[in-house]
């Protein structure tokens, strides 16, 4: 397990519906809220910054490939913390779930200060 990560990358299904045939490798995971930044779909496909009074925006579907860490090679590319809730973490600390690998046309140093992250949407 030390030698594997997760690749994720976000497709052009906005919804569960848009998304009919399972994936090759992998799997597809939906429900995902951006905290910090907006989601370009149209134009580029990558993080943009967030409109006025928008705090959480959700995420198109996300595609989660286990692959092996020294395969996976990423530019461009801001890992971004998906945990539990949006409070990041639970009374006994625990709530980060994985990385999400969201393309960039900005350097990483501009999102820092943003302190980007994601939540799960989890619908009871």
């Amino acid at each position: 397990m030390d030698c594997s990560t997760l690749y994720t990358h976000i497709t052009l299904y906005s919804s569960e519906e848009e998304a009919t045939e399972k994936p090759g490798q992998g799997c597809f995971v939906s429900g995902i809220c951006l905290e910090g930044a907006d989601w370009d779909l149209v134009e580029n496909g990558c993080l943009v910054r967030s409109k006025p009074k928008m705090l959480l925006v959700q995420l198109p579907i996300l595609k989660v490939i286990p692959i092996e860490a020294h395969c996976l090679k990423l530019q461009n590319t801001l890992r971004t913390p998906v945990y539990t809730t949006s409070m990041r973490r639970n009374a006994m600390g625990v709530g980060l779930v994985f990385e999400a690998d969201l393309f960039t046309t900005k350097h990483v140093s501009h999102w820092v200060p943003l302190q980007l992250s994601s939540s799960l949407l989890l619908f009871r």
